[in-house]
């Protein structure tokens, strides 16, 4: 607009009531006293400037209501966006769970089933140890009633009967010292005296000494006339004791021997003459060893006429015994049989027949008795090599003082 132009009363009455931020509590002035107010407060100029600001002003506001409307518009976008967003986000969190819903009832059926087959599994589990502790104890009664007999015979009989049986071995034994020693004597007295008149008197004599022959049923390792043999088992004890072989040929001694253990061989040899008892050692193994170095120098002495039987009253007992031997002396288990070079037994009974056939058939039997059995049955004396392992009397007397 431009400020040389005159202004009608109008257009000056209306910018200057925005320009005054007139409300509608002011005064109502009529169109035809605006003339004469504006010619008399207002000059031509100021009216002029007045209304180029009023104008610039409603320019303002329009600018104002725009930006006000494009925010609004942005606020309902954004609003209607937050709002789509969270309808989704809504749906999503109802179907989620929806889902958990349907895992946790899943879940509680497995649990059920679970627990229901986890039921099953303790009753059955709590039925067999039921059955298993009746027939423990059922077996844990038997074996202490076994108990009670055993120690009751070995109280009554074992210790008279081992005694008599010590006694009368060694009353043998005796006698055929005696008998060898008379034989070996009468023996240099004829190949020193040559006449003929005393060698035809030989023949009445003869007779005289063939019982004594006869009656000879085992090896001598400690006579002055078997002093070859008994130099050759004192060399091979120490060849066991001071230079094992633990890859030697089979039916050698493979393993460490110790002095204590050399000890009890050399004693059973030629203090017991091959046959008697030794005192245990305190385990199966250390027994095993014992037994493993006297067959391996029977077997050097006499080769395959040595038939090992060895008796033990249960088939564990004798699996230590198979196991032992076969890592004693390095056989196998075509080794093991009633017709090879070790047979296992259970009773005596078995052991006496089997050791009267290898008699019989030219062989040489050597019975090994476990520690196990409560006594010697008689019927296994009689045979030329027998060892038997007995229980430590100081352990038996310990056992006894605690059942009373």
């Amino acid at each position: 607009m431009n400020q040389d132009e005159p202004q009608t009363p109008e257009i000056a009455n209306e910018a200057l009531n925005e320009a005054q931020g007139q409300d509608s509590t002011q005064e109502f002035v009529p169109e035809a006293n605006v003339e004469e107010i504006q010619e008399e407060f207002l000059p031509e100029e100021a009216l002029s400037s007045e209304s180029e600001a009023g104008v610039d002003f409603l320019v303002e506001l329009e600018q104002l209501s725009r930006i006000e409307a494009d925010l609004e518009r942005d606020r309902a976008i954004k609003a209607q966006q937050q709002l789509s967003e969270l309808e989704s986000q809504v749906a999503e969190l109802k179907a989620e769970i929806a889902t958990l819903q349907s895992q946790r009832k899943k879940l509680f059926e497995q649990v059920n089933q679970t627990q229901t087959a986890l039921e099953q599994v303790i009753q059955e589990s709590l039925a067999q140890l039921e059955q298993r502790k009746q027939s423990l104890q059922i077996a844990v009664e038997q074996l202490e009633r076994r108990q009670e007999r055993i120690r009751a015979e070995m109280r009554t009989t074992f210790a008279g009967v081992s005694q008599d049986l010590a006694i009368r071995v060694q009353g043998f034994k005796d006698y055929l010292t005696g008998s060898l020693q008379d034989l070996a004597a009468a023996a240099e007295q004829l190949q020193i005296a040559p006449k003929a008149s005393k060698v035809k008197e030989e023949p009445a004599e003869i007779p005289q000494a063939k019982p004594v022959e006869e009656l000879q049923p085992a090896p001598q390792f400690a006579e002055p006339r078997f002093q070859s043999t008994a130099k050759q088992i004192r060399r091979f004890l120490d060849e066991y004791r001071s230079e094992p072989d633990y890859y030697g040929p089979p039916w050698k001694l493979r393993r460490t021997f110790e002095p204590v253990h050399a000890e009890r061989a050399a004693n059973w040899f030629f203090t017991q003459g091959g046959r008697g008892a030794l005192r245990t050692m305190g385990s199966r193994l250390q027994n095993i060893l014992i037994a493993s170095a006297v067959i391996s120098v029977l077997h050097e002495l006499h080769g395959d006429r040595l038939r090992t039987l060895i008796l033990a009253n249960t088939p564990e007992r004798l699996g230590d015994w198979r196991r032992g031997l076969q890592d004693c002396l390095g056989i196998s288990r075509p080794d093991f049989g009633p017709d090879r070079g070790v047979g296992l037994f259970e009773t005596p009974e078995a052991v006496a027949v089997k050791a009267e056939r290898l008699v019989k058939s030219n062989f040489m039997p050597l019975i090994i008795i476990d520690d196990s059995e409560d006594k010697i049955s008689l019927g296994l004396l009689q045979f030329p090599l027998w060892l038997a392992f007995a229980p430590d009397p100081q352990r038996m007397a310990r056992e006894r003082e605690y059942d009373f």
